[in-house]
């Protein structure tokens, strides 16, 4: 008996279905494969996703594709600069807000701050709930308040935001370590003063790394809520696309992702040197 044969028959003494698993197991792990790949073949049915379809659309997309090139602004150069510069200040407007939002939400909802089960749940099922909905739902939202326009988006952003910043904020504070704070308060300083030299300074960097990265994100997301009538980038572009020129289009996307590269290179780099 080699040792192989010697291990596996030490093993199946051992642990016997492990091994050599019983039938019923193996028959299982096939039934959900198979029926895995019937409920995708009904969702691709479902949805009309089918080959002709997709070449149709693929054929299509290279003629818009071949539209595209040379790139070109047609005088609009400036008008599309600040476009983008107004897509930005949205994103920071809305940035800011939600961070003001969310900053004593998030204390509140840490339960290391607020000890009482009641206000901590509250605030943390409020949260889930309002986190459910999308950016794009508060954009129409706010629009039909509002009217169209960038304040329609600054608004739609900063309800966005702030849930899911405030959430953030409060883990943050709850995986921070206890241990200046209790040394402060043993030492005859007060929750205020605890709070202030114990805490801060541990959770001040992680809550602007993660504010950073939703301003990122925001000025993304400020350039879909334009297509939907909120101003900026997104307006110019989907203006553009009606009129099928789209050798601007790829002038306009060029420019924006230049500008969202840009941005993300600059937040990385502050990122990194705040944690």
């Amino acid at each position: 008996m080699t040792a192989g044969s010697d291990l596996i028959e030490r093993a199946t003494l051992i642990a016997p279905n492990s091994v050599y698993p019983p039938w019923i197991n193996r028959f299982g792990r096939w039934i959900c494969w198979v029926g895995g790949l019937i409920l995708f073949g009904w969702m691709c049915h479902n949805l009309d996703l089918r080959l002709d379809v997709l070449a149709r659309g693929f054929t299509k997309l290279g003629v818009l594709t071949k539209a595209m090139f040379p790139p070109f602004a047609n005088g609009g150069e400036l008008r599309i600069v600040q476009s983008l510069l107004d897509t930005f200040a949205m994103a920071v407007s809305g940035t800011v807000l939600g961070i003001i939002v969310a900053l004593p939400l998030g204390i509140i909802g840490a339960k290391t701050v607020i000890r009482n089960p009641v206000i901590h749940f509250a605030v943390r099922r409020t949260l889930d709930i309002l986190r459910g909905v999308p950016v794009l739902v508060w954009a129409l939202v706010m629009i039909s308040a509002f009217g169209l326009g960038p304040i329609a988006g600054v608004i739609a952003l900063a309800l966005a935001d702030f849930p899911h910043l405030s959430k953030q904020f409060a883990e943050a504070i709850e995986n921070s370590d206890t241990r200046p704070s209790q040394g402060i308060l043993a030492s005859g300083g007060n929750r205020i003063e605890a709070m202030r030299l114990g805490l801060l300074p541990q959770v001040v960097p992680v809550m602007a790394s993660q504010s950073l990265y939703t301003l990122e994100s925001n000025f993304r997301n400020a350039a879909i809520l334009g297509v939907v009538g909120a101003g900026g980038i997104g307006f110019e572009l989907e203006e553009r696309i009606r009129i099928f020129a789209f050798d601007q289009v790829a002038w306009i996307v060029v420019a924006y992702v230049l500008s969202v590269t840009l941005l993300d290179w600059l937040s990385s780099q502050v990122r990194a040197r705040l944690v």
